[in-house]
């Protein structure tokens, strides 16, 4: 498992001020992605428990409101497993913080039975399609792709956007 980035302070990825971390590999390829740097699932820096703690460690200062995960793909069967554990590991540690993940993946159709999203506060689900492209729209960058409020969606087992 691999990683592309981690950013101490993000504000273009979820609301307030962020800790991101752009996993490595994606097998998407989708035509104008903006992050297409992460799409080698060998390029990047190797990922351990190690940035898991430095990403807590980051996190800890009441002006961080939560965690990025974004790619790549942090959902491919490759990444899953580190993303989970990262996401795990920090609600854990911060349950008042929210984390927000970006996966070409549908939730209601791939990603609703994983562990993962027992940890995630939103989604935004589906590939970018740059036929769809908007930078107008609020967290993602194409109308097919959803933001989705995970643990609503989870309850009422059916697909809950967040406002």
């Amino acid at each position: 498992m691999r990683y592309n980035k981690i950013r101490k302070m993000d504000i273009a990825n979820g609301p307030g001020v962020r800790v991101s971390i752009f996993f490595q590999g994606c097998a998407f390829h989708c035509e104008g992605c903006f992050n297409s740097e992460t799409w080698d699932f060998n390029g990047g820096l190797e990922f351990t428990d190690e940035q898991i703690d430095e990403i807590i460690n980051i996190a800890k200062d009441d002006y961080i409101s939560g965690l990025s995960i974004l790619g790549g793909e942090p959902m491919h069967p490759k990444n899953i497993d580190a993303t989970t554990r990262l996401a795990k590991k920090f609600k854990e540690t911060y349950p008042d913080k929210t984390i927000w993940a970006w996966s070409g993946f549908l939730f209601d159709e791939y990603l609703k039975d994983k562990e993962v999203v027992k940890y995630l506060d939103v989604l935004v689900d589906g590939q970018f399609q740059i036929a769809k492209r908007d930078p107008r729209l609020k967290w993602k960058g194409s109308s097919n792709q959803r933001v989705i409020d995970v643990q609503k969606s989870l309850k009422n087992n059916k697909v809950v956007l967040y406002k």
